[in-house]
């Protein structure tokens, strides 16, 4: 069992990378999806279908656990891995963008942000420091800096405004995160749509020599195509021998882009919100079951699946389940859209392996986009 935290890239195939995030709770083979566990649980899921799936990490949020139960409560029941019963790396995010996106009455200043809480109105404050502090209660692998996300479209003075001050925070992170064996504190580009503000962002926290850089931002409304460019001018100015984490993607179309421009890590709610709602995602393309038309398909999603969710149950069944509200639905299609995201990582990992990622791209998306793929 390795002693700290590594990455070492093992394969590459133009600017995509296959590597390993060595840590002492377990390797994350990259590219990596990361299932979403926000509030300490990834929705619908047993945390053994979870590993099952072939998921190696999972994410937290700073923000949601600190609102309940709480990171002092954490900390005294034996910390997120214990309470959530996954023992596997767990990143957490700073709950940055959760106090900009959910929080009330929010006060920003250089010392960090005030606000009152979505669930019951109640006081907090959270500085870069606090952040970190709470994300050591919880015991995660891999902490996040506290930034400021704005969001898009903005001004380019307020954009710039929000990139230095998350800089000057990543600053605050690193010394209240210090040196600790086996985990890491990653930074996060910031920048919005601008390229200058992106590089600039980009080049001082890799003159930090933190561990890890997110990147982060975006996904946020803005059109693929400028999230792409802003990958295009971040990435090469990002440390080779560290991981790439693009924040809150996303898409299989986004994946594959992003991995194309050397992303190494993602999280994206998508899979388990869309299967909450009815929605299947498999290789050959979304299924809508709430639509009629799946009313008498004794026909599964997938029925060369490994995931029981996708090759046992029929259409018809899970049309059932949804159009009735009943909460097995959303936990067999959270189920099959989880196995499918995994099954998509490994398909990329493996086409690196053997040199073949863009030539296999059109077969790695299983049927997304196959039109735009030659793009990537």
């Amino acid at each position: 069992m390795t002693k700290d935290f590594s990455f070492s890239v093992t394969a590459t195939d133009g600017l995509a990378r296959r590597g390993e995030i060595s840590m002492p709770r377990g390797t994350v083979r990259t590219p990596a999806f990361m299932p979403v566990g926000t509030g300490g649980t990834v929705k619908a899921m047993y945390m053994d279908q979870v590993r099952g799936v072939g998921a190696d990490i999972i994410l937290g949020n700073t923000y949601h656990l600190m609102l309940r139960p709480g990171a002092e409560r954490l900390a005294r029941l034996g910390g997120l891995h214990e309470f959530a019963r996954w023992p596997h790396p767990i990143l957490t995010d700073s709950g940055g963008f959760q106090v900009m996106s959910l929080a009330q009455l929010r006060k920003l200043d250089e010392k960090g942000v005030t606000f009152r809480s979505h669930i019951d109105g109640a006081a907090y404050e959270m500085t870069p420091e606090r952040s970190i502090e709470i994300q050591g209660l919880l015991g995660s692998d891999i902490q996040m800096q506290l930034d400021e996300c704005v969001a898009l479209p903005a001004k380019d003075t307020e954009i710039e405004r929000a990139m230095e001050l998350s800089l000057r925070w990543a600053e605050r992170c690193r010394t209240a995160f210090g040196t600790q064996a086996g985990k890491a504190m990653f930074g996060i580009v910031q920048g919005g749509d601008k390229p200058e503000l992106r590089r600039r962002s980009a080049a001082a926290l890799s003159a930090m020599n933190l561990k890890g850089y997110a990147v982060g931002g975006l996904a946020v409304g803005e059109p693929q195509a400028v999230m792409l460019d802003m990958l295009d001018v971040t990435c090469p100015e990002l440390p080779a021998e560290k991981p790439r984490y693009l924040m809150g993607v996303g898409t299989p179309d986004d994946i594959l882009k992003s991995v194309a421009r050397g992303i190494d890590m993602f999280d994206c709610v998508m899979p388990t919100r869309a299967g909450r709602h009815g929605l299947a995602y498999t290789r050959r393309g979304k299924i809508n079951l709430r639509n009629a038309r799946h009313a008498e398909d004794s026909r599964p999603l997938d029925e060369e699946s490994d995931c029981p969710a996708a090759r046992d149950y029929s259409r018809a069944y899970l049309h059932h389940l949804v159009k009735s509200g009943e909460a097995l639905g959303g936990m067999l299609l959270t189920w099959n859209n989880l196995s499918y995201y995994q099954k998509l990582m490994q398909d990329i990992r493996d086409a690196i392996e053997a040199g073949q990622f863009f030539a296999r791209a059109e077969v790695i998306s299983h049927g997304w986009a196959r039109g735009d793929l030659p793009t990537l």
